[in-house]
């Protein structure tokens, strides 16, 4: 890291990125057994987002949104200038952005046209998974650029890559209900978004 301040950014947004995966794996984890109207293993995760409970599911979701975007730029200040790439700020943003569209899309329906909002709700959906995954590889590609991170980009890589692969047999195959199938794919990715958010947090408190 280059000097103290960059190392103060890095770590602010990583303690902005733990928090917003944080946030959103307890509140979405909570809302699975509170709202009893719900399938759990049918119903996808936007179902929470209406109804009992919605205005919490929505907050969780603008929380992580929040943490995509720390995390990008957190890399970006925590890594070595060889090692650093606005390419991954970009897809963090944007599927940060995204996400945020997907969670108020859904009370925007009862605003507006459905058939519209259900339009937008579903390419952000889809912007969202596309672009986190895809940052997630390029992100763990790159930790090899840093010698301190190098160490990390195995278990990264693998990880990123079966959710990058279960998000693809999800959209593809269909062979399991809907809500067990993409929240399979969305802990795969909270693994991944946990794991360096906590990496970057370290790395930043030394």
């Amino acid at each position: 890291m280059n000097d103290s301040r960059s190392r103060g950014h890095a770590r602010l947004c990583a303690l902005l990125s733990c928090c917003g995966v944080g946030a959103f794996v307890v509140i979405c984890g909570a809302v699975q057994f509170l709202r009893g109207d719900l399938d759990w293993v049918a119903a996808p995760l936007s179902y929470y987002l209406l109804g009992p409970f919605g205005a919490e599911a929505i907050a969780a979701y603008l929380a992580l949104s929040a943490g995509l975007i720390a995390l990008g730029i957190g890399f970006r200040s925590a890594l070595i200038a060889s090692a650093r790439s606005g390419a991954l700020v970009l897809l963090f943003a944007v599927a940060g952005v995204a996400l945020a569209v997907t969670a108020l899309s859904e009370p925007a329906k009862a605003h507006g046209n459905v058939l519209e909002w259900e339009a937008v709700h579903r390419f952000a959906a889809m912007t969202t998974f596309l672009c986190v995954t895809v940052a997630m590889l390029l992100q763990s590609f790159w930790l090899r650029f840093d010698p301190r991170w190098r160490g990390r980009f195995p278990f990264a890589f693998a990880l990123a890559a079966l959710a990058f692969i279960a998000l693809w047999i999800y959209a593809l195959m269909h062979l399991f209900p809907s809500g067990i199938s993409q929240k399979t794919v969305i802990a795969l990715i909270l693994a991944w978004l946990g794991w360096a958010s906590l990496a970057l947090l370290r790395e930043t408190w030394r």
